[in-house]
């Protein structure tokens, strides 16, 4: 039996990198679990989600994963190493992928983050950017009320609109030219964020390095799947399996409807 990459997050958010797999490396089986019923993880504290993330993998790991990829950013900051303790198979997060993306594309060298309160006060995306240039100045903002819009479905409306405007304007007039989507629920709301921030400033989401990373890091460990058999994917969720099923067929589309996938609501706690 093919083995699969094995994805979390806090709800819908890991579509975004799960997308981004799926157009990246199409023959690999993927099994997703969205904790849509304890999501947002940015408002807890540390050590409620580093238990949650522990649940959430010790439930993936009887399926024999070949990877697990924490895609919550505030998963990632706060138990990355711990999850990387507790398993034998790689562990990849999305803060570092992203910070090297931000890196790299900056030219002002005044990069600014975005993110739940939890990724913001972990201070991880600062840390990881300050490794690969310390002369980068990095500005960080929580947006908490983010993640809730994007959990109903609500990615375009003049309420959302509203929300991303007053959310973001303490980074106006910062001299900001790459803003890093410090959350994988944000790239549901790229448009607004991008028409808010202008045409100058460069958006940055984890999904696509992510996806980068994963492949090499199997190609080097030679566990890419070579069959030619359409994977069957996998995709639980925690909580309303109606809208999450709804938001996952909206924001994957095609890429879903081309393979089979099974939808289950596991039980973890």
């Amino acid at each position: 039996m093919q083995q699969p990459i094995a994805i979390l997050d806090s709800g819908v958010g890991g579509l975004t990198v799960v997308k981004e797999i799926m157009r990246q490396l199409p023959r690999e089986k993927i099994m997703y679990f969205g904790d849509t019923a304890r999501a947002p993880y940015g408002p807890r504290p540390a050590e409620e989600v580093t238990r949650f993330t522990r649940q959430i993998v010790e439930y993936l790991i009887q399926y024999r994963p070949k990877m697990i990829v924490i895609a919550c950013n505030t998963a990632t900051a706060v138990a990355l190493e711990d999850i990387r303790s507790r398993v034998a198979i790689p562990v990849v997060g999305v803060i570092h992928p992203g910070a090297r993306a931000a890196n790299g594309r900056t030219q002002s060298g005044v990069v600014g983050v975005i993110g739940t309160e939890g990724t913001i006060r972990s201070g991880a995306y600062e840390t990881a950017l300050k490794q690969l240039s310390p002369a980068i100045h990095v500005i960080s903002l929580a947006c908490p009320k983010f993640v809730p819009l994007v959990e109903q479905g609500n990615f375009r409306s003049p309420e959302t609109q509203e929300v991303v405007e007053s959310s973001l304007r303490p980074l106006g007039g910062r001299n900001i030219d790459t803003l890093i989507l410090g959350c994988t629920h944000y790239p549901f709301l790229s448009e607004t964020i991008g028409s808010v921030m202008g045409e100058g400033v460069k958006l940055i989401s984890s999904a696509n390095e992510t996806a980068r990373e994963i492949s090499t890091i199997l190609h080097d460990r030679n566990r890419l799947t070579r069959d030619g058999e359409l994977p069957v994917h996998q995709f639980f969720c925690s909580g309303d399996p109606r809208m999450f099923r709804m938001i996952a067929q909206q924001w994957l589309g095609e890429q879903i409807e081309l393979t089979p996938v099974v939808w289950q609501v596991p039980k973890i706690v």
